[in-house]
């Protein structure tokens, strides 16, 4: 069984930076895919960034410039780094990850608030 476990979720000020983390319980090159969505209050789920395994990334445009994605391969982790946090950036980032053509793996959610 796959598990991601986000991490580093938490309150911080507009225009504050947080990082996430995602460890995933097996290699991530195993997964052709992976990156980041969230649900805010009220709304749907939608992507934030996703990465291949071939290391393009795909944002979201109202996060670019803004959010990073990166990954440590050593600890099959990947990241994302957010800066210039607005509270519309409020949400529960839910990991992702998929294998072959449609295996899809997601993690239980971290909260993110933004708010002075």
């Amino acid at each position: 069984q796959v598990q991601l476990v986000e991490s580093g979720g938490g309150l911080v000020q507009p225009g504050g930076s947080l990082r996430l983390s995602c460890a995933a319980s097996r290699n991530i090159f195993s997964f052709n895919l992976m990156g980041w969505y969230r649900q805010g209050a009220g709304k749907e789920r939608e992507l934030v960034v996703t990465i291949t395994s071939g290391g393009t990334r795909n944002y979201a445009d109202s996060v670019k410039g803004r959010f990073t994605i990166s990954r440590d391969t050593a600890k099959d982790t990947v990241y994302l780094q957010m800066n210039s946090l607005k509270p519309e950036d409020a949400a529960v980032y839910y990991c992702y990850a998929r294998a072959g053509i449609s295996t899809e793996y997601w993690g239980q959610g971290t909260q993110v608030t933004v708010s002075s």
